[in-house]
């Protein structure tokens, strides 16, 4: 078990993209949003309960925007510490555990808002994932800041991927990578769908774990079994083996996904096709052209 003087952070981005979980509905799949988010609150309810010092943050990664599930808006900064949550924190009337029983209110509050006052406009179908990224990094740091100096903070982010990948978001979502790398914040993915290509960069290059669910009712199990313990505790456990990585990049010019391309030797930008211009930093590159050889004139002899 940890320290006293050690925070757990946990912060779960849950995706809930309404077009991939409405086409899975409409399958009669047996996994639907209402027991993905009821799975994820048994795990940040036994992450909670593995320590006194645990923090819990969630996430939901929509179509239009990225909300905070928990801590909700009507919760203070200082509340993850537990020194002006009281206020907030409403008596049990079955039994439960008051804080869980409030965060799951919270939780479930505050999904049923996002679901029911956004509406799906224009061609946006993709999960803005690399900004739910971006926010948990962001609520880390802001908890790192807040902690008590004695405090050692170690922080992870769990992402449960259901649509498949965007392409536009490669960008963004390599820079969250890089940073999560540099603040040694771990990233696992648990994917319910297709594999995710970028998601197997994160975890890879943060040290995190990458599973995707070969059978999806049992969604609870893995989380429990495989995301629950932290990364001191998974040295003495059987994971699962490390997948092999996708690491191919996406183009800036069309966002596909190539193997051999032109690399911008100013910025970085990956192009599919050659071009003399940068389109992102108007760098002209000087082609160096292969030489031409001068047809020699062939002297003209004077008949005398």
């Amino acid at each position: 078990m940890s320290g006293d003087d050690e925070v757990n952070l946990l912060v779960i981005v849950v995706d809930a993209n309404p077009i991939w979980w409405g086409k899975q509905a409409l399958l009669g799949s047996e996994l639907t949003l209402s027991k993905c988010l009821d799975a994820t609150m048994v795990l940040g309810n036994s992450h909670l309960f593995m320590n006194r010092n645990n923090k819990l943050a969630v996430i939901a990664s929509h179509i239009q925007e990225s909300r905070f599930l928990y801590p909700g808006k009507h919760w203070a900064a200082l509340d993850l510490f537990g020194e002006s949550g009281e206020s907030n924190i409403s008596g049990s009337k079955d039994g439960k555990y008051e804080v869980l029983t409030t965060i799951n209110e919270t939780i479930a509050e505050e999904i049923k808002d996002l679901l029911t006052n956004t509406e799906v406009k224009g061609q946006q179908m993709e999960t803005l994932l690399a900004g739910s990224l971006a926010k948990a990094l962001c609520f880390i740091h802001r908890v790192t800041k807040e902690s008590k100096t004695s405090q050692e903070i170690k922080s992870r982010i769990l992402v449960i991927k259901a649509a498949e990948d965007s392409a536009l978001q490669y960008m963004n979502f390599m820079n969250v990578i890089f940073a999560a790398q540099k603040r040694n914040i771990l990233i696992d993915a648990c994917v319910l769908d297709s594999d995710s290509g970028l998601l197997q960069q994160a975890c890879d290059i943060t040290g995190g774990i990458y599973l995707k669910i070969p059978y999806k009712p049992s969604l609870l199990q893995y989380l429990l079994w495989v995301y629950l313990p932290d990364q001191d505790q998974r040295s003495q456990l059987i994971l699962p083996p490390p997948v092999h990585v996708d690491y191919r990049a996406a183009c800036f010019c069309h966002r596909n996904l190539i193997e051999i391309g032109y690399v911008c030797s100013v910025c970085l930008s990956i192009f599919c096709n050659f071009s003399p211009i940068c389109t992102t930093c108007e760098t002209a590159f000087k082609i160096s052209l292969p030489a031409v050889m001068k047809s020699k004139k062939k002297k003209l002899k004077v008949m005398m």
